[in-house]
């Protein structure tokens, strides 16, 4: 039955939102913690850990991220392992995501010139104390714009997530569409509430640049 595009629809996206967020939440702290390692084994002076993380990131960031939904839901039930959309999605975001991180901080990291490495050297100081006292917390001021930045393609993307039929904004805009038949209107909602999502990261992100640049 189709029916008028109401307030009502309005809501319905809206609340879908927080599935959105809470995704996304999902995939960055996952997505952190494995591009944490990922860049960590970047950077490392072995090289059978260099080429583990390149490894990784070559794999991931050369298979498209619905490849990974696809094998984490459709691929694992054909072997007879059932996985929730919520766990595929979340899984899937992280690896990719960890990839990406991991790229980011990787280039923060060997940005930081090679003299400030050799003087927490000279200092006595191992890997680990350098890059705790020297190296991240000037790394972390250049990581801050390309973090917030895949941060908001993190956000777009998952729309993705509905073909393996988690209900997120895009989703709820296919099924609101469905039944008002008002795509236009629907998915120009929809738009609006992901602009209302990424608009304030970017504009958080480049007041609180400032500020580091401010306090240097």
């Amino acid at each position: 039955m189709i029916r008028e595009f109401s307030f009502t629809d309005v809501l319905y996206l809206i609340a879908a939102m927080r599935w959105t967020l809470a995704l996304t939440a999902i995939a960055f702290i996952g997505g952190g913690i494995v591009g944490l390692a990922i860049a960590l084994l970047r950077v490392s002076p072995l090289a059978p850990l260099r080429w583990i993380g390149t490894i990784y990131v070559l794999v991931v960031q050369g298979t498209p991220l619905l490849a990974w939904l696809f094998v984490f839901f459709f691929g694992l039930s054909i072997l007879g392992v059932e996985v929730s959309p919520w766990i595929a999605a979340a899984a899937s975001y992280s690896i990719y995501a960890g990839a990406f991180l991991g790229e980011i901080w990787r280039g923060c990291l060997q940005a930081i010139p090679k003299t400030q490495w050799e003087a927490g050297a000279s200092l006595g100081l191992s890997m680990a104390p350098q890059l705790r006292y020297i190296i991240v917390p000037q790394a972390t001021r250049l990581a801050i714009p390309p973090t917030v930045g895949f941060l908001v393609q993190l956000i777009k993307n998952t729309s993705l997530a509905a073909v393996i039929g988690f209900i997120e904004l895009t989703r709820e805009g296919q099924l609101t569409t469905a039944t008002t038949f008002r795509p236009f209107t629907v998915y120009l909602t929809v738009a609006a509430l992901y602009f209302l999502l990424c608009f304030p990261l970017t504009q958080a992100s480049r007041r609180l640049e400032r500020r580091l640049h401010a306090a240097r």
